[in-house]
């Protein structure tokens, strides 16, 4: 199997999460993807804990099924390089901050005139434009700036630090890899490539979806345990007897009378309906109060053969053995290159065609060095000479 996107071939200039996130989506669907690494300042991801046999696990995940090319970007031969990878590959994703492309020859005016076809996406926090282009940032930040901050968390204790990096990801990421495969279904009818500007911080306001649409439409204000899905209603989590939670989104009437006569308290479905702030809180008080009674098994064995919308909190390591994401098979062995495998997160989409099977983890820095430059032409002793030069690790 080669995947739906074998036909493309990836220059990934990226790192840390957002760009190699949007890269390994490619990869895990069939792309071609080369990573472009500094042979001098190492992507931190690499450094990061934990570790498995030296090897940082979130590394080794994020940037599986892909090469490496260590290349010393400040160097005109290094650039040179670029220029001859270019010819042959479809798509530039860089990270940098702002005119950094432009400054060491790799812009995208300069690559499109090399390769026409070319597409050039850009991900960084503010965007090209704007007065915070050239602003540093992290996804709590982003995540901030956008709106989303001020209405997640609870009313007395503020805003919330997210567990997952939603900006990075579902900003950056996800944004990033529609706006490249739109640019690609674009360039099959007209030939030509084109620049894609991703800013996590747009892509974060447009995630405040219902909330953004009122505020714009009609100027209500979101505000933090006042709306329906953020602790405003029922819709929320509850303890059990021994401090486990559980989720409820039993919004609907139906869901909401199975969740009331499984508690034994048919009478609050009614109050399901309400959009009095105060029968809310005091049907959430009332929730409480069943949960709290019951033990986490006993709640589970309650709600397990209900369509109700209720679902245990599990740990990661619970999750892993759920059936129901056994069956999804979220989970793939990838090899390391020792005849072992490492137990990663696989790829999230399913295709009826299939896709290839997990290749390797991410590969150290600069190991592909000599493949890649042996497939442009170039000699051994070409290549001795580069890396005696320093512009190639």
């Amino acid at each position: 199997m080669q995947g739906p996107l074998a036909s493309l071939k990836v220059l990934d200039f990226s790192t840390l999460l957002p760009g190699p996130f949007a890269s390994l989506l490619l990869a895990d669907m069939g792309a071609q993807v080369l990573r472009i690494e500094s042979p001098a300042r190492p992507d931190l991801l690499r450094e990061l804990p934990p570790h498995d046999r030296d090897v940082s696990a979130s590394h080794a995940w994020l940037n599986r099924n892909k090469r490496s090319l260590a290349l010393d970007l400040k160097q005109a031969e290094a650039v040179a390089v670029i220029h001859r990878l270019v010819r042959e590959h479809d798509i530039v994703l860089e990270q940098f901050r702002p005119g950094v492309m432009d400054r060491l020859g790799l812009g995208y005016e300069a690559l499109k005139a090399i390769n026409p076809g070319l597409i050039y996406v850009s991900i960084s926090g503010y965007g090209q434009t704007g007065p915070y282009r050239d602003r540093a940032g992290h996804d709590i930040n982003y995540l901030a700036l956008s709106g989303l901050a001020s209405y997640t968390g609870r009313r007395e204790g503020g805003p919330l630090p997210l567990a997952m990096q939603v900006a990075d990801v579902a900003g950056g990421s996800l944004h990033g890899v529609i706006g490249l495969l739109a640019a690609v279904i674009a360039r099959q009818q007209t030939g030509l490539g084109q620049y894609v500007d991703v800013s996590m911080t747009d892509c974060a306001f447009s995630l405040n979806a219902m909330a953004g649409a009122g505020f714009l439409a009609c100027g209500v204000t979101p505000a933090p345990e006042a709306q329906m899905l953020n602790g405003g209603s029922f819709y929320d989590y509850y303890r059990s007897r021994e401090g486990r939670w559980f989720s409820v989104g039993s919004l609907e009437p139906g869901f909401m009378g199975q969740l009331c006569e499984a508690l034994k308290r048919p009478e609050l479905a009614a109050s399901g309906l309400s959009s009095k702030p105060e029968e809310q809180q005091a049907l959430k008080q009332a929730l409480q109060v069943e949960f709290e009674q019951r033990d986490f098994a006993e709640l589970c064995s309650l709600f397990a053969a209900l369509d109700a919308c209720v679902e245990p909190v599990l740990s990661l390591g619970e999750a892993v053995g759920h059936p129901q994401l056994q069956a999804r098979q979220v989970v793939a062995q990838v090899p390391r290159g020792d005849g072992s495998t490492q137990a990663q997160m696989a790829c999230p989409l399913k295709f009826s065609g299939g896709l290839p099977a997990p290749r390797h983890i991410g590969a150290r820095l600069g190991e592909h060095g000599d493949e890649v430059l042996r497939e442009l032409g170039y000699s051994l002793e070409q290549i001795d000479q580069l890396r005696t030069a320093g512009v190639i690790g």
